[in-house]
């Protein structure tokens, strides 16, 4: 059989009734599906099977033999309807010189170019995504310059240790379990100098804290 186009995003959807095929844009996956068009051997089938129900006997064995006319569908007449769905799907779709591509007009063809938007970007929906970028990194630039944490207590909502007993200490002004007042900060036993309470090691001689 001769090579048929526009069959590398597609979807079979024949059954033993008829054929029918869905075809994807290359691009953005977007469908159409072809005319449903009627199988007679399948038919046939079901006409016999449905004559086997009602009168059994030679129909029912008649019947039988559905399976074949199932296998008949992947034959020749599968092979036709195929061909006639990808005309159709040609007249739906557009085919990019350079890359081969079959894409949707509507979305990812670039008209004034005759090729597809993979290959020549439409420049004004290029310009208008550039200034979207370009706005969003500025805005992020702006709020950096902004101190964003005015009014907020970093202590609140921190997991703190008491100095005297180590036990967790999850908020409030006194240890809920020895009453030791708490403080944000502690010292060193070491050199004297002052840490952040819930520090692990002193930050100017590096002795552990707690």
């Amino acid at each position: 059989m001769a090579l048929i186009e526009f069959v590398r995003n597609h979807e079979d959807l024949s059954t033993d009734h008829g054929y029918q095929f869905k075809f994807y844009c290359d691009k953005c996956g977007g469908g159409w599906i072809s005319e449903f068009q009627t199988s007679v051997i399948g038919l046939g089938g079901s006409l016999l099977k449905a004559a086997g129900g009602l009168l059994g006997g030679v129909f029912s064995r008649a019947a039988s033999s559905e399976y074949e006319i199932r296998r008949a569908i992947g034959g020749p007449a599968h092979d036709a309807a195929m061909k006639k769905a990808v005309e159709e799907a040609k007249g739906r779709f557009q085919k990019c010189s350079k890359c081969g591509k079959w894409v949707c007009p509507e979305t990812c063809w670039n008209k004034s170019k005759g090729l597809c938007e993979d290959c020549a970007p439409d420049l004004h929906e290029a310009a208008a995504s550039a200034q979207a970028q370009a706005a969003a990194e500025q805005i992020n630039a702006k709020a950096r310059q902004v101190d964003q944490t005015e009014g907020l207590d970093a202590s609140k909502g921190l997991t703190l240790r008491c100095t005297q007993c180590n036990a967790q200490i999850q908020g409030g002004k006194f240890c809920p379990e020895c009453g030791a007042p708490v403080s944000t900060k502690t010292q060193c036993k070491q050199c004297g100098a002052e840490g952040k309470a819930g520090a692990k090691f002193c930050p100017e001689c590096g002795t552990k804290m707690l």
